[in-house]
């Protein structure tokens, strides 16, 4: 599943380093806040060479592709969102592609008159 946020980087916040049992290891978070008639801000996080890779900047426009991951600590639970991928300028997608299907608002209607009354287990 591809977990994606469109919107315009509001803040980039300092970046962050320090070594680790794996190695050295950086990131930096910014907030993105999306679009719609009720916007929200989302902190995301880039770690190592993503940093550098999609070198956002605050008024920028992008798509985040991100991955959502929560863990607990003594009772709590964190959750954080990563960005693997940033999509930005003519890179953005400009929607889903449109299939020229019509578009059907009706109720569907479900015949129960010819029901079997046998569970099916």
């Amino acid at each position: 599943m591809d977990l994606q946020l469109k919107g315009t980087v509001k803040q980039i916040l300092e970046e962050q380093s320090g070594t680790g049992k794996n190695g050295p290891w950086r990131k930096r978070d910014f907030i993105l806040e999306t679009e719609g008639k009720y916007p929200k801000n989302v902190c995301i996080t880039q770690w190592g060479d993503n940093i550098d890779q999609a070198d956002v900047q605050e008024g920028e426009e992008i798509v985040a592709h991100i991955d959502i991951q929560s863990r607990e600590y003594k009772g709590n639970w964190y959750t954080d969102v990563k960005a693997w991928k940033i999509e930005k300028g003519s890179d953005i997608q400009a929607g889903p592609p449109n299939n020229n299907a019509p578009f059907n608002d009706e109720e569907p209607t479900i015949d129960l008159s010819a029901t079997d009354d046998d569970i099916p287990f």
